[in-house]
């Protein structure tokens, strides 16, 4: 797909601005939404619950949903070009040559290498983020914040980059950059 440098950043930062809204919105709503609403019984919807919380909590203090948005893209976007893109592909080069395998299989296996490094690490920096603070700092409470965070991520990651994210990417990519 991608072909040089530039088309490599532009292809994360697609992937990237994707992938966080769906974060945010998975997280929110779908982990976290009940939380919320349990919080705040008299909002109409997980939005209101949050404004009504005075916004996210995040690195100790409550942030609006556009700041986790930034902060959660510019982490994203560093570690994918930095370590996920890279490593990725290297790792499924080593499951599959690109010139004899086909492509489909070729761009799953970086698909599932890129989720296999990013999940994790995105998950370890939410952790810390997102950690409860006014609790006091323990390692182990880190730990089990950060597994439970791959546990949930995970499956949503591996479903939504294979079969929604990249597939999406990769028509918008490949329309940006049709060879003339």
């Amino acid at each position: 797909m991608p072909k040089n440098q530039f088309q490599r950043m532009i292809f994360a930062l697609l992937t990237v601005i994707v992938t966080v809204h769906a974060f945010v919105f998975f997280s929110l709503y779908v982990v976290n939404g009940s939380t919320f609403l349990a919080l705040n019984p008299d909002a109409h919807g997980v939005i209101d619950a949050i404004n009504k919380m005075g916004g996210v909590y995040m690195c100790g203090k409550s942030v609006p949903i556009w700041t986790v948005i930034l902060v959660e893209f510019v982490f994203a976007y560093t570690l994918e070009c930095v370590i996920g893109s890279p490593c990725s592909f290297k790792l499924a080069c080593k499951v599959f040559n690109p010139q004899e395998d086909h492509p489909v299989l070729f761009e799953t296996a970086i698909i599932c290498a890129t989720v296999g490094i990013m999940c994790p690490a995105m998950s370890f920096i939410a952790a810390f983020l997102y950690y409860p603070y006014y609790e006091g700092f323990n390692l182990l409470t880190l730990l089990a914040n950060w597994l439970k965070l791959v546990c949930f991520n995970f499956p949503f990651a591996l479903l939504s980059q294979l079969f929604f994210i990249q597939p999406f990417i990769r028509t918008v990519f490949k329309t940006i950059f049709k060879e003339r």
